[in-house]
């Protein structure tokens, strides 16, 4: 719009705009004159060209106010229309591409399905040898010896590497899979024995006993971890090894129930058996259930919710109903308390809405604990805080008391009280025991025909892993059924031998400068890496036990410093990441034994104990501990701490999520999260 010339009179003032009339007019009418009629006429002699325009006085021009301002605004609608159609097809343009891109990876996906099924028959000839099919027999019980194996031939690669070094691992636990994801394929004809067929992933299991997760989410085909090293899979037991022979004897049950054994030969043997429950001599533990497998976990769900189902039957009376949802737990560690604080969770959050309130009103849960704090391994500040969780929902935590015997409807159990010892019992409906480990069937053998086993617990191994009383560099033990030997004191004539050797005497006459107790020093942290921490400050320690001042440290003196850093070093935790670290250790080591063999065999050179000149001894080094409570974790790193709700619950879950051994198992996860959120949790029994 074009401004127009308007003067009140001839000799009026300086004239202004309409725009500018306009804008001032909308902000105040009483502003302007009165000979300013607010009209909506105007006078379309200003539109007219200067030279049409009639000389002379300009009469008085009625402004059109209100029209300027309407169409003022009409105007700043006209340019704010594009900015709102420009979001909507924007939005739009959002919606269509995330459709279409949605619609493509539906396509996409049902194509990669499609690609999957086989229409064709896919079965080849494979040459099989005739050893395969008949082993020959021999070995000190005469049994069929496996030289050959049905698939050696099943692939070019296979066909390589079947005349490598034979490594046989028994067992599909932490420390197994760990050893085969960190060996290089082709360097071993590797061998897993094993009952399952499966790798189970430990710490989640008490969410599975009920139905936070699904027990599928928690397994991995073990073969398709061994494809990766194309290894090969026997499913069954072993039984014995004879060391002369380098042979394992494995058991197997056939369709008939009979027991048919046969031997493996091996070149190294790795021993991941893991371990079995404690029973602590304790009678009645056929009454109780344990968590330990795939299979404790479906039984103890399906006995959780049986025991439910059946308190809501009219038939059932109330002193029944009270005993049947009463859950007792045996042994506050880890495993307990995670599966007492999944069970109050499934009570307080699932059964509430799916069963008579009456059923909720009467269950009771119960941790039986030997020590004077659950989760006793943890920082006391966590324990004491997972135990007022508990104090908060309701679960009874009875520490310093002792079962004595596990009935089939009660729990008799010892406590002390003022002094003196009270037996106690507990009705029960369901009683988990989870309190500690011992040593598998195999390991109780083999130790009895090794020297220098002495641990009944586990069996004993040097600091590179290797099983104490066997032909050195032949046979390792990782896991749970294992224990690192650490006699520092008992190896003082070894660390001494090299500087009397040197000196020309006796090793129990040495006396040693500081400068000779540093090497000794630097030899005791590179044979056990665990007592690294505890000879931090040798000049100190070197003062300490020079007795008498003589300023060289004697035998006796040296025997008495080593013995004091022996009693403060611990045995190695029986838990996954102590597990996850010896596989990763012993894999690399063996990958690197594997690259130095070929020299070795063309010089004719005896590499029995090669461990010590290939790699470093191993060290655990410990990454602390985490545990669920009750929609809330705890967690101990190693002197530092802390606790939480929700927000910590998300931290235990993301851990352990990245801790899963494949991306199929992390989906399983995810899902069995979402659908526990949206659908609760589940509820059957089969």
């Amino acid at each position: 719009m074009r401004a127009a010339v308007l003067r009140s009179r001839p000799d009026g003032p300086a004239l202004r705009s309409i725009g500018s009339l306009a804008t001032s007019f909308k902000a105040s009418k009483t502003a302007l004159p009165a000979r300013f009629p607010i009209t909506r006429s105007l006078n379309t002699s200003s539109r007219r060209p200067l030279s049409q325009r009639r000389s002379g006085p300009t009469p008085n021009v009625s402004i059109p106010i209100r029209s300027l301002s309407d169409k003022v605004a009409a105007k700043v609608t006209v340019k704010q229309r594009p900015k709102v159609l420009a979001a909507l097809y924007k939005s739009f343009a959002f919606c269509g591409f995330f459709v279409i891109g949605t619609g493509v990876v539906i396509v996409a996906f049902f194509l990669y399905d499609a690609s999957t099924y086989r229409e064709t028959p896919s079965a080849e000839d494979i040459p099989v040898s005739e050893l395969a099919l008949n082993p020959r027999r021999g070995g000190p019980k005469n049994l069929p010896i496996a030289d050959f194996l049905v698939g050696d031939y099943d692939s070019d690669s296979m066909v390589q590497q079947k005349d490598k070094p034979r490594l046989v691992i028994l067992g599909t636990g932490w420390g197994s899979i760990a050893l085969l994801k960190n060996l290089n394929p082709g360097d071993y004809h590797v061998t897993v024995v094993s009952p399952t067929n499966y790798f189970l992933f430990t710490p989640m299991l008490p969410s599975a006993t009920v139905g936070t997760l699904g027990l599928r989410s928690l397994v991995e085909p073990v073969r398709r971890i061994i494809d990766r090293v194309n290894g090969h899979f026997l499913k069954a037991s072993a039984t014995d090894v004879e060391f002369s022979h380098k042979l394992v004897e494995v058991s197997q049950v056939d369709q008939d129930g009979n027991t048919k054994n046969f031997y493996l030969p091996y070149d190294k043997l790795v021993i991941g058996v893991g371990c079995v429950t404690n029973p602590h001599g304790v009678k009645g533990l056929e009454n109780c259930n344990f968590l330990k497998t795939i299979d404790d976990a479906r039984k103890i769900k399906n006995k959780v919710l049986d025991n439910m189902e059946q308190a809501c039957l009219p038939t059932t009376t109330d002193e029944e109903r009270r005993r049947l949802l009463s859950f007792v737990v045996c042994g506050g560690g880890p495993t307990g308390v995670e599966f007492a604080a999944e069970l109050f969770d499934l009570l307080n959050e699932d059964l509430l809405h799916s069963f008579p309130r009456i059923v909720r009103n009467e269950i009771s849960v119960h941790i039986i604990q030997s020590r004077t704090h659950i989760l006793n391994t943890y920082d006391e500040a966590l324990s004491k805080y997972a135990e007022s969780r508990f104090s908060r929902d309701g679960v009874e935590v009875l520490t310093n008391a002792r079962v004595k015997e596990v009935q089939k409807d009660r729990v008799l159990f010892s406590q002390v009280e003022d002094g003196k010892t009270v037996v106690k019992e507990i009705p029960t409906g369901f009683c988990l025991w989870s309190t500690g480990v011992s040593r598998a069937e195999i390991c109780e053998t083999l130790s009895e025909k090794l020297e220098g086993q002495n641990n009944k617990h586990a069996l004993e191994t040097d600091s590179h892993l290797r099983v104490i009383g066997a032909p050195l560099g032949d046979v390792y033990a990782i896991g749970d059924c294992s224990t690192v030997q650490n006699n520092v004191a008992e190896n003082i004539i070894k660390f001494l031998r090299t500087i009397a050797w040197e000196k020309g005497r006796d090793p129990e006459k040495v006396h040693l400068t500081f400068t000779e107790w540093r090497d000794v020093a630097n030899r005791v942290k590179k044979r056990f890496p665990q007592a690294s921490n505890h000879l931090r400050r040798l000049d100190r320690l070197f003062e300490l036990y020079d007795v008498d001042h003589s300023g060289t440290l004697d035998y006796g003196e040296l025997s008495e410093l080593l013995h004091q850093i022996d009693t403060k070093l611990t045995s190695l935790p029986a838990t996954a990441q102590r597990a996850n670290q010896q596989g990763v250790y012993l894999g690399r080591k063996l990958t690197k034994i594997a690259s130095a063999l070929p020299g070795l065999k063309a010089n004719e050179i005896d590499y029995g104990d090669l461990d010590e000149a290939v790699y470093k001894a191993f060290k655990y080094k410990h990454l602390g501990s985490l545990a669920y409570i009750s929609n809330a974790a705890i967690f101990d790193f190693g002197g530092m701490s802390f606790s939480g709700g929700v927000i910590a619950m998300y931290l235990w879950r993301s851990i352990y999520f990245a801790e899963s051994v494949s991306f199929r198992t992390r989906c399983m996860l995810a899902m069995d999260w979402a659908k526990r959120a949206l659908f609760g949790r589940d509820l059957m029994s089969f």
